[in-house]
């Protein structure tokens, strides 16, 4: 047997090529949009894909499940349990021609034997893979568990819920996840876990940067299964979840009905400053992907910064509208990057992009620059104590209830563009986060949006603790 684990960082998501090592055939599991990469990667192992699935309809990015099928001559398989109104629709299964997989069904590639687990929790229709080398073993020897076990935790069960908002589903959900979890413990404590997510991801709590764990390993050190109590497991399963960003919603949709075609992207074309210039002044949404530093010390008003790291896609998806035409500045070697990065959560229409030196032909054509100021913690306590500064907390809930700046309105940042309304213009705004990252973000925000008086607390609430100023906690402000 053959494994190879292509993992995307900014998304945190592994995606698995298994093959048979005798027949050179391949299934894919739980692909991107950007089928290259797989196409690519069985070229370099000499396999041919010849089955395409996933574990379930995904909420942080496109499924490239179709196209590989489609690409490849591939055959697609997708779930066929936990039916409803978040099940992928029976139009798009015809279309694609795929088959339903429910408990117990088997893949079989040559020598491999891929068995279906029901493992519903973190959505209803989440199915895991029992993976079987028939040529050596009568037994699996890994479980692709999707987004149902990760190393040190398990799929949050609450996106039903509060993302796609049907109502009461997260309890039932967390339930089941429960189950799910007890089920699996009763395998060999040597079954290897290979898990759809890594830290960083939004789709879990506290996910272990480890690619990958055994079963024995998390039955003693991941929560989930330290707790046989099921009332107790759904408490600890729902708390401290943070808010889910606000594409996943969308992105289930589209998922569920079929996503979009990669031919589909629009491919940009590098514009001179003049027509960055332009696009600015006529009201686009421009988006500058240079570090939080580059954009404070001087960026074109009416830009965005959203930093091409770890968390661009996670921030994107939540401030840029997925039917957007978007319009992008950064270093030339990022760019196409962050675009195919776009494109891999459904915002296509990248209308074009230009370098740093955009920047500069503005501060050229006479035009000022905008700069993100900075304060310290010293300063807001002697300010907010007076009523003269608006503090903004732009963490997540169990961030602001774990302890937060007294007085401090609590807004995270997923909902700022949202609220933006309800903010005060006669006095300064104060933006924080924990450290620094998400305050850049959030204070880029507010300078677009016509907000002129508005600072970054540096260091955020880690600063504010070191200092030693009042904590308040709870939900109160």
């Amino acid at each position: 047997m053959l494994v190879r684990r292509l993992y995307h960082p900014r998304l945190a998501q592994a995606s698995y090529l298994i093959a048979c090592n005798r027949c050179r055939e391949a299934v894919v599991i739980d692909p991107l949009r950007d089928t290259e990469l797989y196409v690519a990667a069985a070229a370099a192992e000499n396999v041919r894909i010849t089955a395409v699935t996933e574990t379930h309809v995904h909420a942080d990015f496109i499924s490239g499940s179709r196209d590989l099928a489609a690409r490849t001559g591939a055959h697609l398989y997708l779930s066929g349990e936990g039916r409803g109104p978040w099940s992928y629709t029976d139009a798009y299964v015809a279309d694609a021609g795929a088959t339903l997989l429910h408990a117990g069904d088997v893949i079989r590639i040559g020598d491999i034997e891929i068995t279906v687990l029901h493992t519903p929790g973190h959505t209803p229709e989440h199915l895991s893979f029992l993976v079987t080398d028939s040529a050596v073993a009568a037994e699996p020897m890994a479980a692709v568990t999707g987004d149902f076990v990760f190393v040190g935790d398990v799929g949050r069960p609450d996106l039903l819920e509060r993302a796609v908002l049907i109502a009461g589903s997260a309890d039932s959900a967390a339930r089941q996840l429960h189950a799910s979890v007890q089920r699996l413990a009763g395998f060999a404590d040597h079954l290897q876990l290979w898990p759809g997510h890594g830290a960083g991801s939004a789709c879990g709590k506290d996910l272990s940067g480890v690619p990958q764990s055994t079963l024995g390993y998390e039955r003693r050190y991941n929560w989930a299964f330290r707790i046989d109590d099921e009332t107790e497991f759904v408490k600890a399963a729902l708390h401290g979840l943070a808010e889910p960003p606000a594409y996943f919603a969308e992105m289930k949709r589209v998922n569920a009905r079929g996503p979009g075609r990669w031919s589909d992207v629009t491919r940009p074309a590098l514009v001179a400053p003049a027509d960055i210039v332009e696009a600015v002044l006529g009201g686009a949404m421009v988006i500058d992907i240079r570090a939080a530093a580059d954009f404070g010390r001087g960026h074109i008003p009416g830009t965005i910064n959203i930093p091409l790291n770890r968390s661009f896609l996670l921030w994107a998806g939540s401030l840029i509208p997925l039917n957007s035409a978007v319009t992008l500045i950064g270093d030339e070697a990022q760019l196409a990057d962050a675009v195919r990065d776009l494109a891999l959560i459904g915002i296509d229409h990248v209308a074009a992009y230009a370098g740093p030196e955009v920047v500069d032909a503005w501060q050229r054509s006479g035009r000022p620059l905008e700069q993100v100021a900075h304060t310290t913690t010293d300063a807001v306590a002697a300010e907010a104590g007076n009523g003269g500064i608006s503090v903004i907390d732009v963490r997540y809930s169990a961030e602001w209830d774990a302890g937060h700046v007294p007085g401090a309105t609590h807004i995270p940042l997923s909902a700022l563009r949202d609220r933006l309304a309800g903010l005060p213009r006669d006095r300064p705004l104060v933006v924080h986060c924990q450290t620094d990252g998400r305050a850049s973000i959030a204070a880029s925000v507010l300078q677009a949006a016509g907000f002129a008086n508005v600072a970054e607390m540096r260091g955020g609430m880690t600063a504010w603790r070191r200092a030693g100023h009042d904590v308040a906690t709870g939900q109160d402000g």
